[in-house]
């Protein structure tokens, strides 16, 4: 029930006539193309998680070449973006069906906000701050996937992700910082998933996924 729309965002950008910057809407488009590889079965590597594989990659391979990253410097991307992601894995939750997606595609976006701030050498310190900023504005968010797939809405969520990404490392590195602190808004987003109704937690019971066009869609799949 999904593919094509990275074609389509790739053809806009060759248009060179949006809205958005350019650094942007190629973490957006990278991001699409992930997840829909992974929706047609494709191999991908889950950062953290298949659902919101596309963040990460997609934002580092947006900055590679603006940033000059070298390969050494890409690999402390991953690995600045994976050491955050532990931190939420161990004191939240990455899952869907624990904690909703604000622990997928939210976790996936403070691990690649983290890791932007650090590979536009920003301090530890900036790189928790984004971290914090990130998973505020994404905190509550539901998982409903449409007849149970990792496509609908899984795959704009990774796109509107990677742009969240950048406006929280920017933010931060501008020395704009959250008034709650990073461990506590971590600690806050385990509680809002452990007080999130079931239906909201993969289970494709509420949200998108009781519409009556997500409905329709599930027993066209079904048959």
């Amino acid at each position: 029930i999904t593919g094509g729309d990275a074609k389509k965002l790739n053809d806009y950008l060759k248009e060179a006539d949006f809205l958005s910057g350019e650094t942007i809407l190629t973490a957006v488009r990278n991001a699409i193309a992930v997840n829909e590889v992974n929706a047609k079965m494709g191999l991908i590597c889950a950062t953290p998680t298949a659902g919101s594989a596309g963040v990460v990659p997609g934002v580092l391979m947006s900055v590679r070449d603006r940033l000059e990253l070298s390969h050494e410097q890409q690999l402390e991307f991953l690995f600045t973006a994976g050491a955050f992601g532990l931190v939420m894995a161990n004191n939240a939750s990455i899952s869907g069906a624990e904690g909703g997606c604000q622990a997928e595609v939210g976790s996936a976006s403070a691990m690649a906000a983290a890791a932007l701030v650090c590979a536009k050498n920003g301090t530890p310190h900036q790189a928790a701050q984004a971290v914090a900023i990130t998973l505020k504005n994404m905190m509550g968010l539901i998982c409903d996937p449409v007849a149970g797939l990792v496509e609908v809405p899984c795959v704009k969520r990774n796109a509107l992700g990677s742009s969240q990404a950048f406006i929280s490392a920017d933010m931060a590195l501008a020395g704009i910082e959250s008034v709650i602190p990073p461990d506590e808004v971590v600690a806050a987003m385990y509680q809002v998933g452990r007080q999130m109704p079931s239906i909201f937690k993969e289970t494709a019971e509420g949200g998108l996924a009781a519409t009556p066009t997500a409905k329709r869609l599930t027993k066209e799949i079904l048959k």
